[in-house]
C-alpha cells in the first residue's frame, strides 16, 4: 500500500476545467495541476480514458504528487472523448498525434510554464507518447512511457506471432463502450447532446478495422516508431511489468535507443504504475519519475544515469496459481542492452529430452482444440489478474521435452527463441511454443511463451499458403522474461498446434511434423553480478491522496473458467470483464459496469469456433441517467469471418439510439 502524501515543497493550484484550443477550432478538456506560483516545466498525459469521471481518481494520486514537487501535470482528453470536442473512431490516428503536438506547444507558451514539456502514460499513453516524440515537437523534452508497445502489429492486443488474438474484438468492444458516454453539461456546457448524439452516431466496433488488416501492413506500421528509433531524439525511461502482455517492448526499445537516452525498468507487475499494484512488491515510483524528470529537464545530479540501463525483477521460482499477489525474487541490473553477458545455452529436443547435443528422427503433433485452456489471460489487469494454471493439462496434447533435474540453479533474462523445421500437412498451421518450471513433484509453471503463424514464416508483412509436407525453417521468439530455475526443477519445452483461446485456430487441424535433427531452443542465461547486491534501493511507494469515491458493493465477478461438455466436446471459455459500481461525490456522478468475454469452441471442429461479448454500462448524474449496452458475436468459417454487433443507448430507461452491423471479412492467412 503506498503512503498517502500531502506535505509536498510547493503548494498547488488545481484547475478542474481547462480548454485547449486546437488550431482548427476544436477545443480538448484538461485537468491542470500546478505550483500555485512561478514556472516550471510540464508533465502531459494525454488519454481517451475521460479524465473527469474515468481515471478521476488515480489521476489525482499521480498528478497532484508530481505537482507538489515542481511540476504542473496536465492530464488531456483526446479529441473525441470526455469534455473534448470532435470525434475519435480508431487508436493513435493521424489527428491524434497532430493533436498531440499543437496541445505540447500550447502548454509550452504558457505564464505557468518555463517551456518544457514531458509525457508520461501508461498504455495508450504510453503509445501515443512515444509516437508524438517521433514527431519531434520542439518543447518536447522527455517521454516516460508505462505498459506500452513500439511495434503495433507485434506486441499490442491485437495479433501475436501473426495469430488473431482472442483480445482482438474484446478490446474492440471495450472501446465501443466508452466512446458511448456524454460528456458532462456541467463542464462542456449546452451543447453537450449536440455532441453526444454526434458520437454515438458515429461509433462504430472498432475491431471491424482490425480485421481487415490481419497482415502487418503500412496500417500497422503508423504509429510503430520501431519502424524507426531515430526518430527518438529525446530521452525515454520504458517501464513495465513481467505480467503485463507489453513487458518485451521495454528491452526492445532499450536496444534501438541505446543507454546514452534510455533506461528500461521491468518489474513483477501487472498492466499498472510501479507504485500502485496488484502484484508486488510496489516500488517508490513517482520518486523515480522525479528523479528522471530532474535531471533532464531541471539540469540536477540525481544519478539515475549512473544506474544499470536495464533493471528488472529476477522472478524466483513459483507454483503454477491463477493469481499471485507477490512475485518473490530480486532486482537485478544490466550496463547494456543487449548485454554482452548473456550467454546463449542451446538444448535439443529428442525422445521426450532437452538435451546438449542434437537429436534425431521427426515428432508429430495434432493438437486437440482444448490445448490452451489453461493459459489464463494475455495480459493482467487490476484484481483480475489471471495466469496460467498447471502446464501438465496443455500438455496431454502437446509435444514435449524435458531437461533432467538441474545440477544447479540457472537463471534467463531475455528472449528464448526456438529454431525450428517444421512442416504441416495443411497450407495454414500455427504453433505454440511454452517455456515451462517444473518441480520435482511434476507440478508445471509456464515461464513464458511464444506464438507464430507458420503461414508468416517468410514476414509478417507477406504472409503465403505452406505447401503441404514441405519443411520450413522459422524462429519462435518467446516474450522475454527474467526467471530462476532452482537446482532439481527441469527446464519444460512443450509445442503444439493449437492455442485457443489465446489465438484463433487455423481453419482445418494440422498435423505439424519438427525436424528434431534441425531443432533447438536458445536460452539467454544470465551469469551471477556482483554490482547487483550494491543497487540503489527503491524508496517505499507513495503518491497523493485519489479524489474521494464511494465503491457500491456489487457482485463479484466469477474467475476465468473453463466448461466441457463431455457428450458434445464443446468447451466454453468465460473471462469477466468490468465489474464495478462507484460514485464520484465532489462531481456528482455514479457509474457502474459490467462486462464478458466467452470464447467456444467444438472438439475437432476449429470452424465452430466463436467469441462473444457483452457490456453494459450505466452513467447517473442529476440529469439523468444514461446506459450503454451492446453484444458482439465472431463465428467463421473457411474463407470468412463473420461479426455481428449491436449498440443500444438508453437515456432515463428509454431507448434513443440503436445500432446493429453484420459484416464478413476474408481470412488473410489466419
Amino acid at each position: 500500500m503506498a503512503r498517502i502524501r500531502t506535505d509536498f515543497p510547493h503548494p498547488v493550484e488545481v484547475v478542474e476545467n481547462l480548454w485547449i484550443p486546437l488550431p482548427d477550432g476544436t477545443r480538448l478538456a484538461a485537468k491542470l495541476w500546478r505550483p500555485a506560483t512561478g514556472r516550471h516545466p510540464a508533465i502531459l498525459e494525454y488519454l481517451p480514458y475521460r479524465k473527469h469521471d474515468g481515471t478521476r481518481g488515480r489521476d489525482q494520486g499521480l498528478h497532484l504528487y508530481l505537482a507538489g514537487h515542481g511540476y504542473a501535470c496536465l492530464r488531456v482528453d483526446i479529441r473525441g472523448c470526455g469534455e473534448s470536442e470532435g470525434l475519435l473512431e480508431d487508436e493513435y490516428s493521424e489527428v491524434e498525434l497532430r493533436d498531440g503536438c499543437d496541445v505540447i506547444a500550447w502548454i509550452a507558451a504558457q505564464d505557468w510554464c518555463d517551456g518544457q514539456v514531458a509525457m508520461i502514460g501508461i498504455s495508450w499513453g504510453g503509445f501515443n507518447g512515444l509516437q508524438i516524440a517521433a514527431r519531434q515537437p520542439p518543447a518536447l523534452k522527455t517521454v516516460i512511457a508505462v505498459g506500452f508497445t513500439d511495434d503495433r502489429y507485434a506486441t499490442d492486443v491485437h495479433y501475436i506471432g501473426g495469430c488473431l488474438s482472442k483480445d482482438n474484438m474484446d478490446w474492440s468492444g471495450t472501446m465501443v463502450a466508452g466512446m458511448d458516454l456524454p460528456p458532462d453539461p456541467a463542464l462542456h456546457g449546452p451543447a453537450w447532446r449536440d455532441l453526444w448524439r454526434q458520437r454515438i452516431a458515429a461509433n462504430r466496433p472498432w475491431g471491424l478495422t482490425w480485421m481487415r488488416h490481419q497482415r502487418r501492413d503500412a496500417y500497422w506500421r503508423h504509429g510503430s516508431v520501431c519502424e524507426d528509433y531515430s526518430a527518438i531524439r529525446v530521452p525515454v525511461y520504458a517501464v513495465s511489468g513481467w505480467a503485463d502482455n507489453y513487458s518485451e517492448a521495454v528491452p526492445r526499445l532499450l536496444a534501438g535507443l541505446g543507454p546514452d537516452h534510455c533506461r528500461g525498468l521491468i518489474g513483477p507487475w501487472a498492466h499498472s504504475f510501479p507504485m500502485d499494484v496488484t502484484v508486488g512488491p510496489a516500488i517508490g515510483w513517482l520518486q523515480e519519475v522525479l528523479r528522471w524528470c530532474d535531471h533532464w529537464m531541471k539540469g540536477r545530479d540525481s544519478g539515475i544515469m549512473n544506474e544499470p540501463a536495464l533493471r528488472v525483477w529476477m522472478q524466483d521460482s513459483v507454483p503454477p496459481r491463477t493469481c499471485y499477489t507477490h512475485r518473490p525474487g530480486r532486482w537485478v541490473g544490466e550496463d547494456h542492452w543487449p548485454s554482452p553477458r548473456i550467454r546463449d545455452w542451446a538444448l535439443y529436443p529428442a525422445e521426450g529430452r532437452l538435451q546438449d547435443r542434437p537429436g534425431a528422427g521427426a515428432a508429430r503433433i495434432c493438437s486437440p482444440l482444448w490445448v490452451g485452456a489453461a493459459a489464463g489471460e494475455i495480459g493482467r489487469y487490476g484484481d483480475e489478474a489471471d495466469w496460467p494454471t498447471d502446464q501438465r493439462e496443455d500438455d496431454g496434447g502437446s509435444l514435449v521435452w524435458r531437461t533432467a533435474p538441474l545440477a544447479e540453479a540457472v537463471e534467463i533474462l531475455g528472449a528464448a527463441r526456438l529454431v525450428l523445421r517444421v512442416a504441416s500437412d495443411r497450407p495454414l498451421a500455427l504453433v505454440a511454443v511454452r517455456l515451462c518450471d517444473i518441480a520435482p513433484d511434476g507440478a508445471s509453471t509456464r515461464v513464458t511463451l511464444g506464438l507464430l503463424n507458420l503461414a508468416h514464416h517468410r514476414g509478417h508483412d507477406r504472409p503465403e499458403a505452406l505447401v503441404p509436407g514441405q519443411p520450413v525453417d522459422v524462429v519462435v521468439e518467446l516474450d522475454d522474461i527474467a526467471h530462476a530455475f532452482p537446482a532439481g526443477h527441469r527446464i519444460g519445452l512443450s509445442l503444439s498446434s493449437v492455442y485457443w483461446p489465446i489465438a484463433w485456430p487455423s481453419p482445418q487441424l494440422a498435423t505439424l511434423t519438427v525436424d528434431l535433427a534441425a531443432t533447438r531452443l536458445i536460452l539467454p542465461v544470465r551469469p551471477p553480478r556482483a554490482e547487483d547486491a550494491a543497487l540503489r534501493p527503491f524508496d517505499p511507494p507513495e503518491m497523493a491522496p485519489q479524489s474521494p469515491v464511494i465503491h457500491h458493493p456489487v457482485t463479484p465477478a466469477h474467475p476465468r473458467r473453463v466448461t466441457r461438455d463431455l457428450l458434445s466436446g464443446r468447451i466454453t471459455v468465460d473471462f469477466p470483464r468490468w465489474c464495478y459500481d462507484h460514485e464520484f461525490p465532489d462531481i456528482g456522478i455514479r457509474q457502474a459496469s459490467e462486462g464478458h468475454a466467452r470464447y467456444l469452441i467444438t472438439e475437432g471442429d476449429p470452424l465452430g469456433a466463436a467469441m462473444e461479448t457483452a457490456y453494459r454500462v450505466v452513467q447517473t448524474r442529476a440529469d439523468g441517467t444514461f446506459t450503454h449496452e451492446s453484444r458482439s458475436r465472431m463465428t467463421c468459417d473457411e474463407t470468412h469471418f463473420h461479426i455481428r454487433a449491436e449498440t443500444v443507448i438508453l437515456e432515463n430507461g428509454t431507448e434513443i439510439a440503436r445500432r446493429e452491423w453484420s459484416e464478413s471479412i476474408p481470412r488473410d492467412h489466419i
